[in-house]
């Protein structure tokens, strides 16, 4: 059940906050050996919370627009006395002595948090695969990649553990579980989301199974916070204003990103029909060239490797052993770097923001890939192989990390094998709504056989059907 069908039954008494949890935790209470999604989960606590919202709703005193709703929040958004590991097994997990803006926020407006979702190492892999939690798997098919680094919130929203997942992303984390997963997602522009560890290019935001959901969500992960320093100014934006159609928009359809993998027939036919509908309800569609390099990706790949290198470096002695092999390989390529270089690496990330907004600024949204492919195997760090390929897929969605501009995705077909394909809807800078606003337009009028049919019964069961999972999951090192 959507979370904005859900508010409804709580506000007129059809549905309780109580019945919902406990219904989830059956949900998860069958799934999670297999799709391996929560780092830490408390039930009775959040059905204590569950309880407080009933009340709150029988005295007609709701604290916000999701009290009472189903919450689960990526273990890097930290939550007061929660350990935060990274994903890492080599790291010693820090302890958070207050909650992240984002927590706070879920909190003051009732969301019922049943707990912390899991990432694979730093974040930096863009699949389920973790050193410390294993591998978390699709809901799907459990031989599917949930994709990452958000990959345990794409798994609980895609296998039924309540509607509203916080994710983050500073390269694609949200929106490449999104296409894997055939999820709603919205990467906000630069700073809507205040956060407690801004960065460049990092961003948090919502996935669900439907774009109303995610605009329902932004309502509260929107609110200022004084502690993010390079948060947006506070603005009054109605979230709910999603009706509209796309007549005379100019849109503009990227389907080569000039960097990294060249993408299946299959995605780019996707998108191609996506494309035909807003072409078909009277915008304007045009075709947008490539404006990232292979140059600009690598470089900004490079940026990435030193960051994690220093990572590693401070590890405790003996504790590098324990971080995924792929994430060692990949970090040692940012040892020992010159200060030079890194200034030129960072100079390139300006020059990708410059490129972005120039090519995207004629048109009031561009349609896109999300990725080149879709779900790989689940045990895969990374959709391709060798470690010179190891950002080959983000072509599409790192340009908008870095120019700060809001990108969603939604679901816009299948492969012959029934892998989710996801569309990337980007918009001018700080339009989140009117990012939505498309979204939900092409939810609203895309094909039917686009429209996920969610995975129902046992873990990874296919579409409509019920079946026994044959592929193992849920490690545990």
């Amino acid at each position: 059940m959507p979370a904005v069908e859900m508010v409804a039954g709580f506000a007129d008494r059809t549905l309780s906050p109580v019945q919902v949890h406990d219904a989830v935790q059956s949900v998860i209470e069958a799934r999670e050996s297999v799709l391996n999604a929560f780092w830490v989960r408390d039930p009775d606590e959040s059905r204590k919370a569950a309880l407080a919202s009933e009340a709150r709703w029988a005295a007609g005193e709701p604290l916000g627009p999701i009290d009472g709703v189903p919450v689960t929040l990526k273990e890097n958004v930290a939550r007061r006395g929660v350990p935060m590991p990274s994903g890492n097994a080599g790291t010693a997990p820090v302890v958070p002595e207050a909650d992240a803006p984002i927590t706070a926020r879920v909190l003051e407006s009732g969301g019922v948090v049943l707990g912390s979702t899991v990432m694979p190492d730093w974040g930096m892999l863009s699949s389920g695969v973790s050193s410390r939690h294993g591998i978390s798997r699709s809901p799907w098919n459990p031989g599917w990649t949930t994709g990452g680094s958000s990959s345990g919130a794409g798994a609980a929203a895609a296998g039924g553990y309540g509607p509203l997942h916080v994710g983050t992303d500073i390269g694609g984390s949200i929106r490449l579980p999104g296409t894997w997963l055939g999820l709603a997602t919205l990467k906000p522009s630069y700073g809507r989301i205040p956060l407690d560890t801004p960065y460049l290019g990092r961003a948090a935001g919502p996935l669900t199974r439907t774009v109303a959901d995610a605009a329902l969500f932004m309502r509260v992960l929107s609110q200022p916070d004084p502690r993010d320093w390079s948060s947006l100014p506070p603005q009054d934006i109605d979230w709910s204003a999603l009706d509209g159609g796309v007549r005379g928009l100019r849109v503009g359809v990227q389907l080569d990103a000039g960097c990294g993998e060249p993408c299946d027939a299959e995605i780019l036919d996707a998108v191609n029909r996506a494309a035909a509908v807003f072409a078909s309800a009277g915008a304007v569609v045009e075709p947008v060239g490539p404006f990232m390099t292979q140059e600009l990706l690598d470089d900004l790949d490079l940026f990435w490797r030193v960051r994690s290198w220093n990572d590693f470096r401070a590890l405790e002695p003996g504790a590098g052993l324990r971080v995924h092999p792929h994430i060692i390989r990949w970090c040692q390529g940012g040892a020992d770097v010159p200060g030079t270089r890194v200034l030129r690496c960072y100079q390139q990330i300006m020059g990708i923001q410059a490129r972005t907004v120039a090519a995207t600024l004629p048109y009031d949204l561009v349609l896109s890939p999300v990725a080149p492919v879709a779900a790989f195997p689940a045990e895969q760090p990374m959709p391709f192989a060798g470690d010179a390929k190891t950002m080959a897929h983000i072509g599409f969605t790192a340009p908008y990390n870095m120019s700060g501009q809001p990108a969603a995705t939604v679901n816009c077909g299948f492969t012959a094998d029934r892998r989710p394909i996801g569309v990337q809807i980007a918009g001018r800078r700080f339009d989140d709504l009117g990012v939505l606003r498309a979204a939900a337009w092409y939810e609203r009028n895309r094909p039917a056989e686009a429209v996920p049919r969610w995975p129902d019964g046992a873990a990874g069961a296919p579409a409509g059907e019920q079946t026994t999972p044959t592929t193992p999951g849920g490690e545990k090192p």
